[in-house]
């Protein structure tokens, strides 16, 4: 009898950006995917996705790294910077170009205002002296896919989204096309990150098949939210996780995640505690939502802080 190929080993990975401090959103999705990824036997991965210089914090990277490792955190391959892969995303695009399936796009926001910013053919005008690089969206492209905790996920990515920037106008490298390369070419089989990027996973699958890469499986964590329901990220309230008194922030990621609030009340620090999480963790308790307010989990952990 024909035997199926074994599956893959599990690895996942923690991506952050270097726009800040590590907080508690960002230690929730990396806690969550140390966690789910030590839970199957894999390995987990660690990748500063630093594309968008305008955006980033001086130092912002090399603090999250240290935060990282000060809270007990240690990748199992080596440590990647997008930055420094912009060969491999010129090569996947000018594969795109030459097969059609990517195009210049001329197209300024002003001129895809009236469509609210989605593109499906280029307006009349000017060339521009660096356009944009889009992906070609036919007509009835529908994507679905199961995430791991979200459900069911469909989008129809020509009406909701259209053709989507692979290069931007000022040359830098958009985000999905660099995270499908750096995906496939670090050998992911499980990608965990938080619920604000569940509308850029069809996206993300859609550029897949068009390079013919494969699809790995997707889990998407619920966000920590302010008071005004925004993410941390854009919150001028969201603290940085102390580094020297780790344990306040990680036992309030492991509420965000569902866990037994008592499980880890005897931990004395960050190592220990990851520890104790890795064979404590119960991923049947992830929550199925989109997001958590920060104040509960804070309310909640403060009472086991030392």
């Amino acid at each position: 009898m024909h035997r199926p190929p074994p599956c893959p080993p599990y690895r996942g990975r923690f991506a952050p950006s270097p726009t800040g401090p590590l907080h508690l959103g960002s230690l929730v999705a990396a806690l969550g995917s140390w966690l789910l990824a030590e839970q199957a036997g894999g390995q987990w991965w660690l990748r500063m996705e630093d594309l968008d210089p305008p955006r980033e914090v001086a130092g912002a990277a090399q603090q999250q790294l240290a935060t990282l490792h000060a809270l007990g955190f240690r990748p199992a391959g080596p440590l990647e910077w997008q930055s420094r892969r912009s060969a491999l995303y010129q090569t996947a695009l000018e594969r795109l170009l030459d097969e059609g399936k990517a195009f210049a796009c001329h197209c300024s926001r002003s001129d895809l205002a009236a469509s609210q910013g989605i593109h499906h053919r280029c307006r009349t005008g000017a060339l521009r002296p660096d356009p944009a690089v889009r992906l070609r969206v036919a007509p009835g492209t529908v994507i679905s896919f199961e995430d791991g905790l979200q459900g069911t996920v469909r989008q129809d990515v020509h009406a909701e989204v259209g053709d989507f920037v692979l290069r931007r106008a000022d040359r830098l490298w958009a985000y999905q096309l660099a995270v499908v390369i750096d995906d496939a070419d670090q050998g992911m089989t499980d990608i965990v990150r938080g619920a604000d990027l569940v509308e850029s996973t069809p996206r993300q699958i859609l550029l897949q098949r068009a390079l013919g890469l494969p699809t790995p499986r997707y889990l998407h964590l619920p966000l920590v939210v302010d008071a005004q329901g925004d993410k941390l990220s854009k919150s001028s309230a969201a603290p940085a996780v102390d580094a020297h008194a780790p344990l306040p922030a990680l036992r309030a990621a492991w509420l965000a995640l569902g866990q037994q609030p008592a499980a880890l009340s005897v931990c004395s620090d960050g190592s220990s505690f990851l520890r104790s999480a890795s064979t404590l963790f119960e991923p049947m308790r992830l929550p199925r939502r989109h997001s958590i307010p920060v104040a509960a989990l804070h309310n909640t952990a403060d009472t086991n802080a030392d």
